[in-house]
C-alpha cells in the first residue's frame, strides 16, 4: 500500500474561513492509504512548504495530498517541496478546496464541508495509483523570432539582442516603427514620439545579433518549445536593396499619387515610397497596386532614372527558412472602422470628422500640413474642436465592450496640443468616465481642465453638415440637458482592437486568442507574457489595449522569459504529456487532427510476431516537445491507445469511485 500524506491549507480566511479545516484533516486521516494527516494556516509558505517536507522524511511518505487552492496557482509550487525532500515531484495531487469549494459554497458552510470531504477522498484516491514520471531532455536553439516591429517589439528585440542572442525580427511593413512613430507627442510629458522611437530603430538596424526582414510575413512555423522551424515570406519590393541607396530620385520622380496611408489618408504619396522620411530601412518599395507599370506595362521612369539599377520589376516573393528556440508574438493593434458602425457621425461622408491617429498627424511636424492643424475639407485653421471619447470602446452594441484605456489620454493631449497651436482655440469634450490610470496621468488630466479645455460628460448622439460647420448634438448628464456645438472639426477617439490579421498569427504559433481578438495569455497575473504553447510569448497590444510604458515593460517582461530560456543549452519537458500504447493502436489517426498543438504525428513500426514474417503497419506517435497534455487525443482515441501520463483511465476511475461509491 503507498502511504499517503494529506496537507489541508486554511488559505488563511479565503478557506479556513468556511471550511472546517481541522475536522476535514481528521477525516482524511482514515482515508485508505493515508498515513498522515494536518492542516496549516499558510501550506504555500515556507514553514508550510517545510512542515511537507519534514513529514514525508519522518512518515516516509511516497504520496502526497495538498488540498489548497488551484494547482494552476501553486502545482509547481508544491512540486519543488517534493523534489527538496526526495520524492519524485509527480507523486502530488492536489484538492482544489478554494476555488471549487469555499469561495463557491461559502453561504452553505455544511454542504461546503461535505464536499470538501469528497474532494480530499478523490484526491486520495488517485494519489494512491500515481506512479514517477521523468521529464525529457531537448535542446535548445539560442535564437529569437520577434514578430511585429512596433515599439513592442523594437524593445523586445534589443533587449534579448544585448543579452548576445540573435534575434530575427519580421515586420510586415516597409519599415519598423509601427503605430508609435506617426505620433507627434506622448503622454504625460509630451516628449517627442520620433526622439524617442526612431533612436531605437536604428539601433535594430544596426545591431549585430539583429536580422531585419521588413515587408515581410512569418508563412510557418513549425516544431516545439527550443526548436522551432519558421518560414519567413519576403515579399517582392521591386527595388533591389542591396542595389539601392536610398538617394530618392525614383520617388521624386515618380508620376503617380495615390491617399498616403502612414497620413491616415491626409495627403498622398508616390507609388515608388518610403513611408516617412525616418524609416528603417531607408529604402523605397513601389506599391504594385498603383504603380503604371503593373497596371498598363507604361511608364517605368523610375528605372530609367535610378542611378543604381536597383529597380527590379521581375522581382519575386522569396521564402527563408530559419530556426529558433523561442518565439515573440508583438504585433500591435489598429483602430476601430467607426465609418461601419456609427452612421450617426456621418459613416466617414464629412472629411472635417477625423480620428485621433489623423489628428496627430495633423500636428505632426513631418506631416502633411507641416505641424499646423488644418480643416482636411478647406484647409482653415479650425477655432472650435469637438473630441468625441470612446467611440467603439465601451459600447457592446457597435463596438467593443472593453475600455481601450489611453483614449483619455491621449484626447487630453490632444485639446492641450489645439490650445496651444491655434490661439483664440475652444475644445469641446464629449466624455463617459475620464480613466488616468498612469504615472503623472490624472495631473496632466487637470492640466487639460485648466488650459481651458471644456468636459461635457455625456455621449454624442449625431454629427452632421451644416454650411462649413459640423453640428454635433448630445447630452450633458451633469446638467440635465441636450447640448448642441457648432464644431469646425470633431476628432473621434476611436477604440483599439487588435491588428488585422493576428488570428492567422495566433493560428501558427499555436496561441488562442479572446473573445476579442486579443491574443490570450497563459495567466494575467502569474504568466503575463506566456502563452499556453511552450516557447510562444506575446508583448505590446496584441494581448490587450495599453499605453506606450505598458508595452515597452511588457516586452522587457518577455525578453526577460526568451533570454532565461535561451540561457539553457537543453531544457526539460512535461512528464504529464500523452503517451501510445502501439499495441493497441490502430493506426487510424483521429488523434492527429483534434491535437491542437501538432504534436501527433504518424510513425511506421515494424512489428515481428513468432511464426510470421515482418510487416510494417502504421501508429501515432507524440512528439514529446510540442505536447502539453491537454488529453484531446485521449478523448478521440477509439480503441483507447492514448492516454496522458497522470491523467490515466484507471486513475479518472478511481476518482469517480471513491466519489460515487
Amino acid at each position: 500500500m503507498p502511504r499517503i500524506g494529506v496537507f489541508v491549507c486554511w488559505c488563511g480566511s479565503n478557506i479556513g474561513g468556511v471550511l472546517d479545516c481541522p475536522q476535514l484533516a481528521r477525516e482524511a486521516a482514515s482515508f485508505p492509504g493515508v498515513v498522515y494527516s494536518v492542516d496549516y494556516k499558510y501550506m504555500c509558505s515556507e514553514p508550510g512548504q517545510n512542515l511537507i517536507i519534514e513529514a514525508i522524511k519522518e512518515h516516509r511518505l511516497d504520496r502526497v495530498v495538498v488540498a489548497s487552492c488551484s494547482p494552476r496557482l501553486h502545482e509547481e509550487t508544491f512540486r519543488k517541496a517534493l523534489a527538496r525532500a526526495g520524492l519524485n515531484p509527480y507523486l502530488l495531487e492536489m484538492a482544489n478546496l478554494r476555488e471549487h469549494c469555499s469561495w463557491v459554497h461559502a453561504k452553505e458552510p455544511e454542504k461546503a464541508q461535505v464536499k470538501a470531504v469528497d474532494l480530499v477522498r478523490r484526491a486520495v484516491a488517485k494519489a494512491a495509483l500515481l506512479q514517477p514520471l521523468v521529464s525529457s531532455q531537448i535542446p535548445v536553439t539560442k535564437r529569437c523570432l520577434v514578430i511585429g516591429g512596433g515599439i513592442a517589439g523594437i524593445q523586445c528585440a534589443l533587449d534579448i539582442a544585448d543579452a548576445g542572442h540573435e534575434v530575427i525580427l519580421v515586420e510586415r511593413e516597409p519599415t519598423i516603427g509601427g503605430n508609435m512613430v506617426k505620433l507627434d507627442k506622448t503622454f504625460p510629458t509630451l516628449d517627442c514620439s520620433a526622439c524617442i522611437s526612431t533612436p531605437k530603430m536604428v539601433a535594430v538596424a544596426s545591431h549585430p545579433n539583429i536580422k531585419l526582414y521588413t515587408y515581410a510575413e512569418v508563412a510557418e512555423i513549425g516544431g516545439y518549445i527550443g526548436n522551432f522551424k519558421v518560414k519567413i515570406k519576403q515579399k517582392a519590393r521591386y527595388v533591389d536593396h542591396d542595389k539601392c541607396t536610398g538617394c530618392g530620385t525614383c520617388w521624386e520622380k515618380c508620376p503617380s499619387k495615390v491617399p498616403d496611408d502612414f497620413n491616415g489618408g491626409l495627403g498622398t504619396r508616390k507609388a515608388i515610397y518610403i513611408p516617412f522620411p525616418q524609416a528603417v530601412p531607408n529604402k523605397p518599395v513601389i506599391d504594385a497596386n498603383h504603380c503604371r507599370v503593373f497596371n498598363n506595362k507604361k511608364c517605368r521612369v523610375c528605372e530609367k532614372l535610378c542611378p543604381t539599377g536597383a529597380i527590379d520589376y521581375e522581382q519575386q516573393d522569396t521564402f527563408i527558412d530559419e530556426e529558433v528556440g523561442a518565439i515573440v508574438v508583438a504585433t500591435g493593434y489598429e483602430l476601430f472602422d467607426w465609418t461601419k458602425a456609427y452612421g450617426e457621425y456621418g459613416y466617414g461622408m464629412y472629411p472635417d470628422v477625423i480620428t485621433g491617429l489623423q489628428f496627430e498627424r495633423l500636428v505632426n511636424a513631418a506631416g502633411p500640413t507641416g505641424g499646423k492643424i488644418k480643416r482636411p475639407s478647406d484647409g482653415k485653421e479650425p477655432k472650435t474642436v469637438v473630441f468625441v471619447k470612446c467611440v467603439g470602446s465601451r459600447d457592446e452594441a457597435k463596438g467593443k465592450s472593453y475600455c481601450s484605456r489611453v483614449c483619455c489620454m491621449y484626447t487630453a493631449k490632444h485639446a492641450h496640443q489645439l490650445l496651444e497651436k491655434v490661439p483664440d482655440s475652444q475644445a469641446y469634450i464629449f466624455y463617459m468616465d475620464v480613466r488616468t490610470p498612469g504615472k503623472g496621468y490624472e495631473e496632466f488630466y487637470q492640466r487639460t481642465v485648466q488650459d481651458g479645455a471644456i468636459y461635457v460628460r455625456g455621449r454624442v448622439s449625431k454629427i452632421y453638415q451644416s454650411g462649413d460647420k459640423l453640428v454635433v448634438r448630445g447630452a450633458d448628464t451633469l446638467l440635465g440637458r441636450p447640448v448642441e456645438v457648432k464644431a469646425d472639426m470633431v476628432v473621434l477617439a476611436t477604440a483599439m482592437q487588435p491588428a488585422a490579421g493576428v488570428e492567422t498569427t495566433a493560428r501558427l504559433v499555436g496561441a488562442p486568442v479572446d473573445q476579442d481578438g486579443f491574443i490570450q495569455e497563459a495567466h494575467p497575473k502569474l504568466r503575463p507574457v506566456e502563452t499556453h504553447t511552450a516557447g510562444v510569448y506575446v508583448a505590446g497590444c496584441c494581448q490587450g489595449p495599453k499605453d506606450i510604458p505598458d508595452t515597452v515593460a511588457q516586452a522587457s517582461g518577455a525578453a526577460a522569459k526568451v533570454v532565461g530560456l535561451l540561457s539553457h543549452s537543453k531544457m526539460s519537458t512535461s512528464a504529464m504529456i500523452s503517451t501510445v500504447n502501439e499495441a493497441l493502436c490502430t493506426g487510424c489517426m483521429l488523434c492527429e487532427p483534434v491535437c491542437p498543438y501538432k504534436a501527433i504525428e504518424p510513425k511506421v513500426i515494424t512489428e515481428r510476431l513468432p511464426g510470421q514474417p515482418p510487416r510494417e503497419r502504421t501508429v501515432a506517435a507524440v512528439n514529446s516537445g510540442l505536447c502539453q497534455g491537454c488529453g484531446c487525443c485521449n478523448v478521440a482515441c477509439r480503441p483507447g491507445a492514448i492516454q496522458v501520463k497522470g491523467f490515466t483511465n484507471e486513475q479518472m476511475l478511481a476518482e469517480v469511485d471513491a466519489i460515487c461509491l
